[in-house]
C-alpha cells in the first residue's frame, strides 16, 4: 500500500463510487437489481422501469424529493465514461436498438466489500482452516518428486478407506455434525458468489484486449502481416497465460455432460438436507450451473468478437488495397490520354525489363486415366442387430389439435385453468411428449400465460404403469 499508488487509486471507479454523494442510491439499487437476482445483463427499458419504481418508493419512505430525475437519465450517467459504475453495450446478435446494462467489476467489488460489513449468521473458522490445510497438502503432494513418498501416501489413504468401509459394514456410521454442514454450505455459497464475480473481471480483461486491438488497428502504420503477427501473438499469450488456461479447464469441465449431471445431483442432495433448509440463503447454488454457463458464454462471446474484429480488419485492408490499385490504373490511363496528342520526341521514353515467356505445350500434359473400380469377389455377411429394434416401430404421435380441443372444452364453464387441473380432467396418455406439446401450445398462444414465480407438478403413468412426475412453472390457459 504505497502512498503514490493510493493517490492514483483515487481515480478508480470503485473509489469514486464510494465518494459519490448518491452512493447509497447507486449501491442499494444495483445490488437489488443485479446481485440479489443473480442477473448478469438487463435490458435498458426494464432496468429504467425498476429504477423509477425504486425512486418512487424512496420518495414515499423518506418524504423528500432528493432524486427528481428519471431512471434512464441516472443509468446513462452511471454508465458514462466519467463514472463507470455500469457498462452499457449493444449485444452482437441483437436485432433491435435497445442496449443492455451490466455491472462493472469495480462496482461489484464495492458491493462485495460493503456486504462484508453485515452481521453473518456465524463465522465458520473450522471449514476455512481445513480448506487452507487441504490446499496446502495438495500442493505439497503434487510437487513431490520422490515416487516412494507418493506411494506411501496413497497406501495410507488406502488403509484409511478400508477401515472406513469396514466400519460402515459393521454398522458403525458416525452421525454428521449439523454445525459443520451449515458452515461448509455457507462457505460453498460464498465461494460460488465470488466465482461469478470473478467472471466479470475475466470478461473485462478480454474486453481490454479487444479495445487494445481496435486502437492498434486504427492508429497503426505497420504492414498488415506485422500487425496480424502482433495481434495473434498477444492473443496466444493471453490464451496460454495462467488465467487463460484456468478458464479453458473450467469451460471443458462445465461443458461435460457427466460433470453437469454430477453437479446437479450433488446440489439436489445437499439442498434437501434439513440443516441447509433451516439457513437463510438465496437460490444462488440451486441455479449455479446455469449462472456459470451464462457467465462463461459471455466470456466466449467477447473472444468471438475479437476474432470477428480481425476478420473485418482483413476485409477492410483488402478493399483498401484493391481501391489503391484501381486509382493507380486510372492515373496511368489519364497519363496515356494526356500524351496521346503530343507524344514525346524520344520514342524510348519508357522501358520494361525483358521477361521470359512461359511456354506450356498441350502435348506435355498427361493423358486422362479413369478411376479404377474395385471388384469385390465375396459378398459380405449380413450382421445381426445387438439391440431390440421393436422400439423403432412403437413411436406415437401427439395431435396438438386434440389437445387444443381439450383446452377449449375445459374453458367453457370457467375463465382459466392450469395445466395440472387440465391433466386431472384429461389424464396424460402419451407420456412426457404430450406434456411438452401442452407447453408448446402455451408458448405460441396469446391466451396462455407461464408464471415462473410459481411451480406445479404434473403426474402421469407410463406404458408400464409406473407413476412419473415433472416439476415446472405454472401454466395457465385463459378463455
Amino acid at each position: 500500500m504505497d502512498f503514490h499508488r493510493l493517490v492514483g487509486l483515487r481515480s478508480h471507479p470503485a473509489w469514486r463510487l464510494l465518494q459519490a454523494d448518491s452512493a447509497p442510491l447507486i449501491i442499494s439499487f444495483l445490488n437489488r437489481a443485479f446481485i440479489l437476482t443473480n442477473q448478469r445483463s438487463i435490458a435498458a427499458e426494464e432496468l429504467a422501469t425498476r429504477l423509477d419504481d425504486y425512486l418512487h418508493h424512496l420518495r414515499e419512505s423518506t418524504g423528500d424529493n432528493k432524486f427528481p430525475r428519471k431512471g434512464r437519465d441516472y443509468l446513462n450517467d452511471w454508465a458514462s465514461g466519467e463514472q463507470g459504475y455500469l457498462r452499457k453495450y449493444y449485444p452482437a446478435a441483437s436485432v433491435g436498438d435497445e442496449p443492455l446494462f451490466d455491472l462493472t467489476p469495480a462496482t461489484e467489488k464495492v458491493i462485495e466489500w460493503l456486504s462484508g460489513f453485515e452481521q453473518k449468521q456465524f463465522v465458520g473458522t473450522e471449514s476455512r482452516l481445513l480448506t487452507v490445510f487441504r490446499l496446502l497438502n495438495e500442493i505439497a503432494h503434487e510437487t513431490e518428486a520422490d515416487p516412494q513418498l507418493k506411494i506411501d501416501r496413497l497406501e495410507q489413504e488406502k488403509v484409511a478407506l478400508e477401515q472406513e468401509i469396514a466400519r460402515l459394514k459393521n454398522g458403525q456410521s458416525a452421525p454428521h455434525d449439523p454445525t459443520r454442514v451449515k458452515e461448509k454450505f455457507l462457505q460453498a455459497e460464498d465461494t460460488a458468489r465470488h466465482l461469478l464475480s470473478d467472471f466479470r473481471q475475466v470478461e473485462e480483461n478480454f474486453r481490454h484486449l479487444d479495445r487494445g486491438v481496435r486502437e492498434r488497428i486504427t492508429t497503426g502504420n505497420s504492414g498488415k502481416g506485422q500487425m496480424l503477427d502482433d495481434v495473434f501473438s498477444e492473443q496466444d499469450a493471453i490464451t496460454e497465460s495462467d488465467q487463460g488456461r484456468s478458464f479453458k479447464a473450467f469451460w471443458s469441465w462445465l461443458m461435460s455432460p457427466a460433470s453437469q449431471e454430477e453437479l446437479q445431483q450433488t446440489l439436489e442432495k445437499v439442498l434437501a438436507l434439513p440443516e441447509v433448509q433451516s439457513l437463510e440463503h438465496d437460490e444462488l447454488l440451486g441455479r449455479i450451473r446455469f449462472r456459470l454457463l451464462e457467465a462463461g458464454d459471455k466470456v466466449n462471446s467477447t473472444c468471438a468478437q475479437l476474432v470477428e474484429q480481425l476478420r473485418h480488419y482483413l476485409a477492410d485492408q483488402a478493399w483498401l488495397e484493391n481501391r489503391r490499385i484501381m486509382e493507380i490504373v486510372r492515373e496511368i490511363e489519364q497519363s496515356a490520354i494526356a500524351v496521346r496528342q503530343k507524344p514525346p520526341p524520344d520514342k524510348l521514353f519508357a522501358c520494361l525489363q525483358p521477361y521470359k515467356p512461359e511456354i506450356e505445350l498441350p502435348m506435355s500434359r498427361g493423358l486422362f486415366r479413369p478411376a479404377l473400380r474395385p471388384v469385390i469377389d465375396e459378398t459380405p455377411e449380413q450382421g445381426k442387430a445387438s439391440f431390440d429394434s421393436s422400439v423403432l416401430y412403437s413411436q406415437h404421435y401427439v395431435d396438438e389439435r386434440e389437445l387444443r380441443a381439450r383446452i377449449r372444452q375445459a374453458l367453457q364453464d370457467r375463465q382459466q385453468i392450469s395445466l395440472s387441473e387440465l391433466i386431472e380432467q384429461y389424464p396424460v396418455r402419451k407420456g412426457l411428449s404430450e406434456v411438452v406439446a401442452y407447453l408448446h401450445i402455451a408458448t405460441e398462444s396469446d391466451r396462455a400465460m407461464i408464471n415462473s414465480d410459481r411451480e406445479e407438478t404434473i403426474s402421469w403413468k407410463d406404458d408400464s404403469g409406473y407413476q412419473k412426475s415433472a416439476g415446472m412453472a405454472e401454466v395457465l390457459f385463459i378463455r
